[in-house]
């Protein structure tokens, strides 16, 4: 146990005024001992993915105490880059507005942006908490877990008692307010559909949310 605290932000969605909001109310340094832990899904449905990933890929090179996780969509996003994915296939995923926001006067995908997104891990661990996308699959240790169900189960986790011995922070599946049950805590609140961003300060489990 370490007096160190952690940030953990929800999915973002190309909300990206939001995500400056929440910035500003972080009692967080950069280069700090404190973590700041992006929980995934930076891009896509909203307006604003460039800005998005524009910022975090940025943060993530100046500072070593930031952590982002790799969300479905960046995945969908990395595989449709390299033909794996019909981006007809997409569309319903909001891939339309991600495209669209890349391609507008001034910007463009960049080599920096790339390599971030190709740095994202699947999940993070510490002596308290697992950090992962969508959640875990129960009844596996955690080295055992498929990259489909770090980054895209819901019912199967969300509805088992199974204890994972240690708290497991996820995103992926919007509640209005954070979702607390044991051993698992979701910080998606729907900022892209018209909810809060979300960021749960930990082990203290304060929340603070920008609309």
């Amino acid at each position: 146990m370490t007096d160190r605290r952690y940030f953990v932000v929800g999915d973002i969605h190309g909300c990206y005024l939001k995500l400056k909001k929440l910035m500003e109310r972080l009692d967080w340094t950069p280069g700090g001992d404190d973590l700041l832990v992006f929980l995934g899904d930076y891009i896509d449905r909203g307006p604003q993915s460039y800005e998005v990933v524009d910022t975090l890929a940025d943060l993530a090179s100046r500072a070593a105490n930031v952590v982002p996780l790799l969300g479905n969509h960046e995945e969908m996003f990395l595989n449709f880059l390299t033909g794996e994915i019909a981006p007809f296939s997409l569309l319903d995923n909001g891939l339309a507005a991600t495209v669209r926001n890349f391609t507008q006067s001034g910007q463009k995908l960049t080599l920096d942006h790339l390599q971030f997104l190709r740095s994202l891990a699947p999940y993070f661990e510490t002596e308290e908490f697992i950090f992962a996308h969508a959640g875990l699959r129960p009844d596996l240790p955690l080295t055992d877990q498929s990259l489909e169900d770090l980054l895209w189960i819901r019912d199967d986790f969300l509805q088992s008692d199974y204890d994972f011995g240690k708290l497991v922070i996820f995103g992926h599946t919007p509640f209005k307010t954070p979702f607390l049950a044991p051993g698992r805590l979701g910080l998606d609140t729907g900022a892209v559909f018209g909810g809060p961003l979300t960021c749960a300060v930990l082990p203290e489990l304060r929340f603070i949310a920008v609309d």
